[in-house]
């Protein structure tokens, strides 16, 4: 009746294994590291590079603890500040020859203390969020107002190309606020143009008007067209925002949407608010230039000559030095889109990329005389230029053309990606900012625990007083729901904060509710008369009903704060769903599977250690109540 097979004993092994397991990184404290991450958005970090930071290390006379490669990042742990220090500036000499242009950043960062074993298990602490590491916390504004302004501008600019292409005559075509409206003296011409446009300019929803002598003709940005380019100017943003905020060497940057037109930046570990500022807010161009190809320029590559007059020398991504012309044909304010896909003639990986009306009519002329010749698109942040691709014209292009040839279907990723984050989508201005000191983190974290360890002790104290041998199942089993639950955040590799502590601290509160459930159910049990073995049985089953419903419906207000909350609120929300569902295996299974190993095989059980049952003084005929005082 109350035992368990072989097989569910040894899935709570398994989980009081893998919970031991995730949970231990998070107490080895942090120990002092260096980070290397690339300066440069043209240049990408790969492995690579670790043999180099090894070697340089080596030389030196240092040994790190680990060099490993991190997504976006290379760590080298140390085992005291000392060397830290020492090891950054030996990183940095080795990798950047030329200070003034550093091609990596190289910074100073702190890393888990858990062993390499652990690691190797990706078995990795939790992040600390903004208010318990310290560090900035920047809300920005983004003005949706001059992204589609900026659109309607380019409108303009596209209505004109497409009437004069067909040879349609209009009197005027001017701005109003988003909207466009084009002015026309014959209504045969006018409607000409509306097929046109409606057919060309899917985005905007066309009316017609007269005035006076002439004929207006509105176009109004679609509702649905509004939202998509102020939802795409916002993620631009974000990823722009993503790009520069590697420079400082933040190792979990907190960069979302909140709203539909705001963005928070928080960055743990920071402390320089004005360098953090400086980063967030600088801006990158592009500009698009002809390759010169000329006897003189490949002279010049070659060390032979010095770079032709009206030239400039620079790199590609792959190092490979290039010549270019100074004469710009067009910059990154022309280019409104670029986007990776497939070729669909050679299937190869390409870039397409759309630039506006005038940027059309300069690329469509230039094109036209240059074609068989490279031109190269460059990336300029802080005044220095890098090649982003230097593509051959194959044939005349327009406002819409592509780069393809000898690409990666990941380099065509990156290049349309650092073509579109080359700049801000629409500006953004810092409304709200606030630096926490790794002080009051401290302190945050250590009031924090406190919270946790005294309320688990209170429970663990009235449980055991209460119910006894039953309490000390109950305080194990709340006590697993606590390391599953820290286990599970740190393999989702979330980040705690403050309010994740106090949703762990109310989670311990409401888990024990379950336990205190079945203890009374089975006390019910036995009060009625049951022998103790079916009592446990009754218990256990009857309280299970109950104790799924009122987890259901703290579940679904857990995900109605998931969904609607952001930030904080997120934060809590995500700890508070995940203590239910942990809650709900510790608290049935695993207190079940103690009860069973303990009082499961005594066949002739006859009392139960689960405290005082109360019973009425008479039961109901005038009998004195016969059931066992259980009491241990």
């Amino acid at each position: 009746m109350n035992r368990y097979p072989w097989w569910k004993y040894l899935i709570l092994g398994l989980a009081l294994v893998i919970g031991l397991l995730y949970t231990l990184p998070n107490f080895f404290g942090e120990a002092p590291a260096v980070q290397v991450s690339s300066a440069k958005a043209t240049i990408k970090l790969d492995a690579a590079l670790v043999p180099r930071i090894e070697s340089a290390l080596a030389q030196a006379g240092l040994k790190p603890d680990f060099v490993q490669f991190e997504g976006n990042s290379i760590k080298a742990r140390f085992a005291d500040t000392d060397t830290q220090i020492k090891a950054k500036d030996t990183i940095s000499k080795a990798l950047n020859p030329d200070p003034a242009n550093p091609t990596w950043i190289v910074a100073l960062n702190l890393l888990s203390r858990s062993p390499t074993w652990l690691a190797r298990l990706h078995a990795l602490p939790m992040y600390l969020g903004l208010d318990l590491r310290g560090g900035v916390h920047f809300l920005m504004q983004v003005d949706m107002k001059s992204a589609l302004t900026k659109k309607a501008e380019s409108f303009v600019g596209d209505i004109r190309s497409l009437l004069r292409d067909k040879n349609i005559r209009h009197a005027g075509i001017a701005r109003e606020g988003n909207d466009v409206v084009v002015r026309f003296r014959e209504r045969a011409v006018l409607t000409q143009a509306q097929g046109l446009l409606a057919d060309q300019l899917p985005d905007l929803q066309w009316a017609e008007a007269a005035d006076g002598s002439e004929f207006r003709l509105t176009g109004t940005l679609k509702p649905e067209a509004a939202r998509r380019i102020q939802d795409g100017a916002l993620k631009q943003n974000i990823t722009t925002l993503h790009n520069r905020v590697n420079e400082l060497g933040v190792a979990e940057p907190v960069i979302q949407q909140q709203g539909a037109d705001r963005i928070v930046v928080q960055l743990p570990g920071v402390q320089d608010t004005a360098k953090a500022k400086d980063i967030i807010g600088r801006t990158a161009t592009l500009e698009m230039r002809m390759v010169n190809t000329s006897t003189e320029a490949l002279d010049a590559l070659r060390g032979a000559g010095p770079v032709p007059f009206g030239s400039e020398r620079y790199l590609e991504r792959d190092g490979t030095p290039i010549i270019v012309f100074r004469q710009v044909i067009i910059s990154g304010d022309s280019l409104t889109d670029a986007q990776p896909g497939f070729d669909s003639q050679t299937q190869e990986p390409k870039v397409d990329l759309t630039v506006d009306a005038k940027g059309g009519r300069i690329m469509r002329d230039v094109s036209r005389e240059n074609i068989g010749k490279r031109m190269a698109i460059l990336l300029f942040e802080k005044g220095k230029g890098e090649v982003v691709t230097a593509p051959v014209i194959r044939g005349e292009l327009g406002n819409r053309f592509q780069i393809s040839g000898r690409m990666s279907t990941v380099e065509a990723n990156d290049t349309a990606l650092l073509l579109r984050a080359g700049s801000l989508a629409a500006p953004m201005e810092i409304i709200e900012e606030r630096t926490i000191g790794p002080t009051l983190g401290a302190e945050n974290i250590a009031k924090g625990f406190h919270s946790v360890a005294y309320g688990f002790a209170a429970i663990a104290v009235f449980m055991c007083g209460y119910y006894l041998l039953f309490g000390v199942f109950s305080t194990l089993a709340l006590a697993l729901n606590l390391l599953l639950l820290v286990a599970v955040l740190s393999m989702l590799q979330a980040t705690l904060t403050l309010p994740g502590i106090a949703a762990i601290a109310l989670t311990l509160g409401m888990a024990i509710d379950a336990n205190v459930l079945i203890n009374e159910r089975v006390r019910e049990e036995l009060r009625s008369g049951a022998s103790p073995q079916a009592a446990i049985s009754a218990g256990y089953e009857r309280a299970f009903a109950t104790i799924l419903d009122s987890n259901i419906t703290t579940l679904i207000a857990g995900l109605a704060l998931l969904a609607f909350g952001s930030g904080f609120v997120r934060g809590f929300a995500v700890v508070h769903c995940l203590g239910i569902l942990t809650s709900m295996f510790s608290a049935v299974m695993f207190s079940r599977g103690l009860v069973n190993l303990w009082y499961g095989r005594q066949k002739k059980l006859k009392s139960i250690s689960i405290g005082q049952i109360w019973k009425p003084a008479t039961a109901p005929g005038g009998a004195t109540g016969g059931t066992p005082d259980d009491k241990a």
